[in-house]
């Protein structure tokens, strides 16, 4: 059975401290901003935001919330609009490629992404001198012009079956195969593996009755989920749709 990779986050546990962001962007050769750099214009595949529960003191409540590409299923809206098929979900894995050699740098999918969890590379990769010698050498650095995003450390999944095709093996060890912001979390609040497998400690956490999905309501059937045991937390999934019924009601 071909596997569904996916990840399961608990936001009861993350302290948004930020490792994962810099795991990230150090394992997948993003580069650091060059001067005036923005949010809309830097780079990364991994970003942690802040929410609060709305409260005053003291019933103030905050959560830390790290988001990256959700790897969609059913409908993948980044796979439909692009024009180059630059965008592919690998059946073998259920990861959402990109590929920057087809990309023509049309954002199609950055407007299409519904999670915001797209990039665009407005300029060529630059290092510090000396810090190119850091360079993650399974990892091929883009050149300006394409969109980036997280692809669950596909380099590493590379090494992984390199490691087990020399072993003789037909299957990798889910131990090889670790995305960097997993590994370096140091609450353990990240958790990957193979959905399909019903075994495995990230299948059952997606049926935690704490488990949550972003704007499920689409269909797109994301491969990352998140946990919480606060009410609050768990109706951010469901925030937007609470504005527009509130407006329709309204209207």
């Amino acid at each position: 059975m071909p596997a569904r990779y996916g990840m399961v986050i608990d936001l009861d546990r993350c302290t948004g401290c930020g490792n994962c962001t810099v795991a990230c962007a150090v394992e997948n050769n993003i580069p650091p901003g060059p001067p005036g750099v923005t949010d809309r214009t830097g780079i990364t595949w991994m970003r942690v935001y802040e929410a609060d529960n709305g409260e005053g003191f003291p019933e103030t409540q905050s959560a830390f919330v790290p988001v990256m590409c959700m790897q969609c299923e059913e409908h993948t809206p980044c796979v439909s609009v692009c024009p180059q098929n630059a965008v592919e979900v690998d059946p073998e894995t259920g990861i959402v490629g990109q590929i920057p050699e087809r990309c023509l740098g049309c954002r199609y999918c950055m407007a299409a992404c519904p999670y915001h969890a797209r990039y665009f590379n407005w300029w060529d990769p630059k290092w510090p001198e000396g810090m190119e010698k850091t360079l993650n050498p399974d990892v091929s650095p883009r050149m300006r012009g394409v969109a980036e995003k997280c692809n669950f450390c596909h380099g590493r999944l590379h090494t992984a079956r390199e490691k087990a095709a020399a072993a003789g093996n037909a299957a990798i060890d889910p131990a090889d195969y670790v995305p960097a912001c997993v590994e370096s979390c140091p609450t353990q609040a990240i958790v990957f593996g193979d959905l399909n497998d019903p075994a495995s400690e990230v299948a059952k956490l997606s049926r935690d009755e704490r488990a949550f999905r972003f704007l499920s309501r689409l269909g797109t059937e994301p491969k990352v989920s998140y946990l919480s045991s606060r009410a609050w937390v768990r109706s951010l999934a469901d925030r937007v749709l609470a504005r527009d019924q509130k407006e329709e009601a309204r209207g």
